[in-house]
């Protein structure tokens, strides 16, 4: 009943805001350098302890800053990135932006690590095919070296690794209040990060069919077996966990890109708004405390609910002609890094802002 209630609830987040917008900004220098290698954001298993301590620090000092930016919720820089993927949940999930987007959010967060708080290295990502069936015996979830492990008690609260005390302002669903980081593990749901589910998608020729497929897997594999925030559609970023996951498919969406790049670095498309009541609902559909994805509020009582401003920036696309997303799509990350387009994140060589590779 529990793996039945869980697939039905991961069924319901796959088929699916406050401060003023910046501008796009759709021509950066690329971080690349002639002289320079491209850096590599390597696989969480095959750091040094020492990296992955620096990684760990560096998330932590986020998580000790001010927040600055008056993103609705956040009382530090880690939640300002987590309130900005809250309140435009419905605009960047089941759209054909979810990928750009994305990759620019986990650019966004390697940003914020490096300029701000010293980090040295570059996006760690969590091979998770290498764990499909058997997240619970990750070393990502190592209590000392990792992230920590399952929750526990009444409400699934982490008790092990370096974020167990961290009170967390955002969510469940579109609440603010404090909660804590809670993960209710399963061996079961982690099989859909396995090859097989990838290489189903990877077959897909056209962007308009891999994207919702790799939405539905391997996505969900990492939200719905971790569980709890990781689960919670709006807030998920509120898990670090959320930055290896994201930066994995990010990984796997650059392989199919490879497979035909002539055509793949401009293909595009899908709709830019998500029905009212898809996954996750727009804040004006639904009650704030969903429970489709996230806990009861009485798990965790709220402070305020986010305003379903349907007029705001961040709950509108923007720089499409109509609802189909295009090239110029604005992805918005409100101030903490400039806004582009779509077209700014297709490549990650180094033709435009982005400039990495995946060891």
């Amino acid at each position: 009943m529990l793996l039945t209630n869980l697939l039905a609830t991961l069924a319901v987040f796959a088929s699916a805001t406050a401060a003023v917008a910046t501008p796009p900004h759709r021509r950066q220098n690329s971080k690349c350098k002639p002289d320079k290698p491209k850096l590599k954001r390597k696989a969480w298993h095959t750091l040094s302890n020492k990296e992955k301590k620096d990684y760990i620090d560096a998330e932590l000092c986020l998580m000790s800053k001010p927040a600055t930016l008056g993103l609705p919720g956040a009382t530090n820089r880690f939640e300002e990135m987590q309130s900005i993927h809250q309140v435009q949940g419905a605009i960047i999930h089941n759209v054909g932006a979810f990928l750009p987007y994305h990759r620019y959010y986990i650019y966004a967060h390697e940003k914020l690590l490096q300029d701000e708080c010293g980090y040295k290295g570059m996006q760690p990502w969590w091979d998770e095919t290498r764990d499909a069936g058997h997240y619970s015996t990750s070393v990502v979830l190592d209590p000392v070296t990792g992230f920590g492990g399952d929750g526990s008690g009444p409400n699934g609260c982490i008790t092990t690794g370096p974020f167990a005390s961290f009170v967390n302002n955002i969510g469940p669903g579109y609440w603010f209040g404090p909660n804590c980081i809670n993960r209710y593990v399963n061996d079961s749901v982690s099989v859909m990060a396995g090859q097989g589910y990838i290489d189903f998608c990877k077959q897909k020729q056209t962007f308009a069919e891999f994207w919702p497929c790799f939405e539905r897997c391997p996505h969900r594999s990492g939200h719905g077996a971790i569980g709890g925030k990781l689960l919670d559609a709006v807030a998920s970023p509120g898990d670090p966990l959320f930055y290896l996951h994201h930066a994995w498919l990010d990984k796997l969406w650059w392989e199919w890109q490879e497979l035909d790049l002539a055509t793949r670095l401009t293909e595009i498309g899908g709709v830019n708004v998500a029905p009212p009541r898809g996954t996750p609902p727009r804040p004006d559909s639904v009650s704030p405390a969903f429970p489709e994805v996230a806990p009861a509020p009485s798990v965790f009582p709220p402070a305020a609910a986010l305003n379903p401003d349907l007029a705001s920036p961040y709950q509108r696309p923007a720089g499409d002609p109509g609802n189909i997303t295009t090239l110029s799509h604005v992805l918005n990350m409100g101030g903490i890094v400039p806004n582009v387009t779509v077209a700014d994140v297709m490549d990650i060589r180094g033709s435009g802002l982005l400039c990495y590779e995946y060891a």
